[in-house]
């Protein structure tokens, strides 16, 4: 079974970390982060980091959407 771990930032889901032999890998749901689609980190932690510091860079001073409950 393939186990993968949900990526977000600030609550929004931005992508996946897929386990695969050489650590994890990430596929981008966001399009501001597609050129990491296919990014392979060796653990998870650094995975998030990778996609939080690329995500910074893309947006700028943006802010995420956050999910807003009800």
């Amino acid at each position: 079974m393939i186990q993968s771990h949900v990526v977000d930032i600030d609550g929004s889901f931005v992508g996946t970390a897929v386990r695969v032999h050489e650590g994890y890998r990430f596929v981008a749901l966001d399009p501001c982060l597609d050129e990491l689609d296919g990014t392979i980190c060796e653990s998870l932690p650094a995975l998030h980091r990778e996609v939080r510091l690329r995500a910074r860079t893309a947006r700028g001073q943006m802010q995420w959407p956050t999910v807003s409950g009800g």
